[in-house]
């Protein structure tokens, strides 16, 4: 007997771990509440994590077996689990942050002390931390390098799903309620901290279950990914995965996901359609680089990659960060992404960098405030992924956006939305206003504004004015007096 402890991997199929844990089965699966962990969840994020729980349990339930659920300390709760279902150890896949290292230290250590096995394996990322190197070691910090080994080097075929044999029939209780766990619904937790008002927010937030994952996947792999290069910065285009909240929660194995982009490219019909498909690789490139830098670098999570000579002087306004939390700048493209956030959980990820650029930018508004509301907000929150989008936006990450590169909300809207359907979608006060005056809407005089969407606010800020400042900040951090 062995046990699986299921954390971001709430598949069956193509799991690591859990196959490593058949060659010692029959395998029972469990799942642990850690508090530790709940004390970094939210709302959004503990309202997918049950619905996956909920699809994975039926997935086990459905061979015969069960998913055992606990509450509490990992390192006390995995020995006796082990011990009353007489397992000889544990195997779980690894994640990279410093919280889960720690954790996975300490459970190791209590396996051990009590006679356990403790298996663990690489299963979230194609090639794991520390395997792409430059040639003196340690990790590469800029993206360029990193992809051109990535790309070459050879990745491994998905996992097969045990067998329903390989599985303990086993009893499992019943999962617990989000408010079982301390957490609101998502809509209450929302209108508990005043971002639902008389306007309302419209929720529809991503499934997160395997076949929603599934779905996902094989619709895109069939269209979206033939127009990705083109048409992956438009947010009205559609032509984005949405597959970030099942490779956040493991309802999708990354070498699944990665041999469907492969099929893709083997059925392109052009030259163009298998570079669209290669672009879309890229990403998942994206999302390993960063994740090697959290694993080497824990401390980015709180503090700034990149060192500046003095410190930036981040000038936080909670007024201003308030009106960017609830979509009320007065900049259109800026306003629909953080609405496209509250109601769905999710963002378009060219909007992503907008909106972060205006608070850090336009705002100065210190990055970790905006990673902060992203980690309550967002169903897909990846520590590795949020921490390396802020820092780059923010010009203090790896790789970063050179400060003096500063996005024009203005200009990024008519470029990218240029119709406005994106903005009218998700901010309803401008659905009759024309989009060439939507996007002059900072430079319209007040009575015009008035008339054409009297609901939607004034510019919070001049965006030239706050560009000039942004630059004398941080020409003052660089030493530049």
């Amino acid at each position: 007997m062995y046990l699986h402890w299921h954390r971001r991997d709430l598949r069956g199929v193509d799991n690591r771990g859990l196959s490593r844990a058949v060659d010692r089965g029959p395998v029972v699966p469990v799942f642990v509440f850690d508090p530790v962990v709940l004390a970094h969840a939210s709302p959004v994020r503990v309202a997918s994590l049950l619905e996956a729980l909920a699809d994975l349990r039926a997935w086990y339930r459905e061979r015969g077996s069960n998913l055992v659920i606990a509450h509490g300390e990992p390192s006390e709760l995995l020995p006796a689990l082990a011990a009353s279902h007489d397992a000889a150890g544990v195997t779980w896949n690894e994640d990279y942050s410093g919280l889960a290292r720690e954790r996975d230290l300490a459970v190791t250590a209590a396996l051990e002390d009590a006679g356990l096995e403790a298996r663990t394996v690489h299963d979230r990322l194609l090639h794991e931390p520390g395997s792409i190197t430059p040639n003196e070691g340690d990790h590469y910090s800029v993206f360029t390098y990193f992809w051109k080994k990535w790309r070459d080097r050879e990745k491994d075929d998905p996992l097969e799903a045990p067998a329903a044999a390989d599985l303990a029939g086993v009893e499992g209780e019943s999962l617990p309620t989000a408010a079982d766990l301390g957490f609101d619904e998502p809509d209450a937790g929302l209108e508990s901290h005043g971002h639902v008002d008389d306007r309302g927010v419209d929720r529809d937030l991503p499934s997160a279950t395997r076949d929603a994952a599934q779905s996902r996947l094989e619709t895109f792999c069939a269209d979206g990914i033939y127009r990705y290069a083109d048409e992956r910065d438009y947010p009205a285009a559609e032509a984005t995965s949405r597959l970030s909240v099942h490779l956040k929660w493991g309802t999708l194995g990354v070498r699944e996901t990665y041999a469907a982009t492969e099929e893709a490219a083997a059925s392109a019909g052009t030259a163009d359609e298998r570079e669209s498909v290669r672009e879309f690789q890229r990403q998942l490139a994206w999302r390993e680089f960063y994740a090697n830098v959290l694993a080497f670098n824990p401390e980015t999570v709180t503090e700034n990659f990149r060192a500046y000579d003095r410190g930036i002087e981040w000038r936080t306004d909670p007024e201003e960060l308030e009106a960017w939390k609830r979509g009320e700048t007065g900049y259109p493209i800026v306003d629909a992404g953080m609405r496209q956030l509250l109601a769905e959980g999710w963002v378009h990820n060219r909007v992503r960098m907008i909106v972060a650029s205006f608070l850090t930018k336009d705002l100065l508004c210190d990055w970790r405030a905006g990673y902060d509301w992203y980690r309550e907000t967002l169903a897909d929150h990846d520590t590795a992924n949020d921490v390396g989008g802020w820092q780059w936006a923010a010009s203090t990450g790896t790789d970063a956006q050179p400060y003096f590169r500063i996005f024009n909300p203005t200009t990024q809207g008519e470029r990218y939305d240029p119709d406005a359907a994106y903005i009218k979608r998700y901010v309803p006060e401008l659905e009759g206003v024309p989009a060439d005056a939507i996007h002059e809407w900072p430079a319209l005089e007040t009575g015009k504004r008035t008339m054409l969407a009297p609901d939607y606010p004034d510019p919070i800020v001049d965006h030239a004015e706050r560009r000039e400042l942004a630059l004398e900040t941080f020409e003052r951090a660089r030493g530049e007096d």
